[in-house]
């Protein structure tokens, strides 16, 4: 089980850390997805981390490269999506994700596991 939290309200150019803490004691073999879904859109892949290590290596949507970044506590078995220099377009709500995978997938059907999703909104 997933939870998402600290979504927010947050002026363009600010910056917001989502959480994503899963129960149980395996957290570490999941690769963790973010994706997010704005009002009639599709729900999108925004960045993920593999399995392992709290270094472990990451990948991003293009939108987001160089803003946002993702990272795990697994003692915590917690993951984080730091986002920075928000933009209005970042405004969606935005969801953790689990698979029992060893590299980061990009597409919604991959995972296994949800979060119930937290919404972000960016004000211009």
């Amino acid at each position: 089980q997933l939870q998402a939290s600290g979504g927010g309200l947050v002026q363009a150019g600010g910056s917001l850390r989502l959480s994503c803490t899963a129960s149980g004691r395996t957290f570490s073999i999941y690769a963790v997805g973010w994706f997010r879904q704005a009002p009639g859109k599709e729900r999108e892949f925004v960045g993920g981390i593999i399995r392992g290590g709290n270094g472990a290596p990451t990948k991003y949507a293009d939108s987001v490269k160089g803003r946002f970044t993702v990272s795990r506590d697994n003692a915590k078995s917690t993951a984080y999506l730091q986002m920075n220099s928000l933009k209005p377009e970042d405004t969606a709500v935005y969801y953790c994700a689990a698979a029992n995978t060893a590299v980061v997938r990009t597409t919604t059907r991959s995972y296994d596991y949800w979060g119930q999703g937290t919404q972000v909104t960016v004000s211009s």
